[in-house]
């Protein structure tokens, strides 16, 4: 902890992948129908869709989350950067895809810590040539190297969004995950964004962390609706304000709203 995001070669990624336990990134892109996972990976995918079938639908409205929620920050708050952290293996239209639709010249950097992610990264997180799109070898509870690194890219004086799509969840204490988003909103300006999609409980979403946190991954914790609407506080909510993902200012094509799905999400401005 503490120590500056590092560089690192594509041997050293490589070294770092651990393919004898489920990873959530991994887990992630096999219920989205990659093919960027290993047998652990699908084995406790499939575990865990045996005691809460909808969990592919999850990761589904998460993604459909992601794309509208930048589009409305690119296109309607004319945000320009992007700080996400926790980025996930790239999938079809990624943070820095969809903002450079609405604005060529945006610039985004993507954090993660698992080297599956950054090997993708280096291939797949290209930009545009007015904008930019860079990623840092980091993890969530180190905020402050974090905000050093994304300061090589990013104008931390101007409005930034802070994208934080699924990755609360793997940062258990509260007073630990309430400090690392405090240290990441605190870097920047006042017309910054914040957004968040966290897993929220429910029986079914209980019993499907349970086995999560069974099978040696990375620990989940489940929050209520309640807890992740403390992340916004002193933020002024975008409406509809904290709701289940399809909820969150659906398009002609958003799929599931006709269900709760217990993936909740919101975006709130900065004062």
């Amino acid at each position: 902890m503490g120590e500056e995001p590092q560089e690192t070669d594509a041997a050293a990624l490589v070294a770092r992948i651990d393919t004898s336990v489920p990873h959530p990134a991994r887990v992630w892109n096999y219920w989205l129908g990659g093919k960027d996972n290993y047998a652990p990976d699908r084995e406790v995918g499939e575990e865990i869709v045996k005691v809460m079938p909808d969990l592919p639908v999850n990761a589904r409205a998460e993604r459909e989350f992601i794309g509208r929620a930048v589009r409305h920050l690119a296109a309607e708050c004319g945000i320009d950067q992007f700080l996400d952290v926790g980025t996930g293996i790239p999938a079809a239209d990624n943070t820095h895809e969809v903002a450079q639709r609405v604005n060529p010249g945006a610039r985004i950097v993507y954090v993660d810590n698992d080297p599956i992610v950054l090997a993708h990264a280096r291939a797949l997180l290209t930009s545009t040539p007015e904008g930019a799109s860079d990623y840092i070898d980091a993890d969530l509870r180190e905020p402050a190297a974090i905000v050093r690194a994304a300061a090589r890219t990013l104008d931390l004086s101007r409005p930034t969004a802070l994208m934080l799509m699924g990755v609360l969840e793997f940062v258990p204490g509260a007073e630990q995950a309430h400090s690392c988003v405090r240290t990441l909103l605190d870097a920047l300006p006042s017309g910054s964004y914040l957004a968040i999609a966290h897993s929220v409980r429910s029986p079914s979403m209980e019993d499907a962390a349970a086995q999560w946190n069974a099978s040696g991954a990375t620990p989940l914790t489940l929050r209520t609706s309640e807890q992740l609407g403390a992340f916004f506080d002193g933020l002024d909510l975008v409406e509809p304000g904290l709701v289940s993902l399809p909820r969150w200012r659906p398009e002609a094509g958003t799929s599931y709203q006709d269900r709760e799905v217990f993936q909740y999400g919101a975006v709130g401005r900065k004062r």
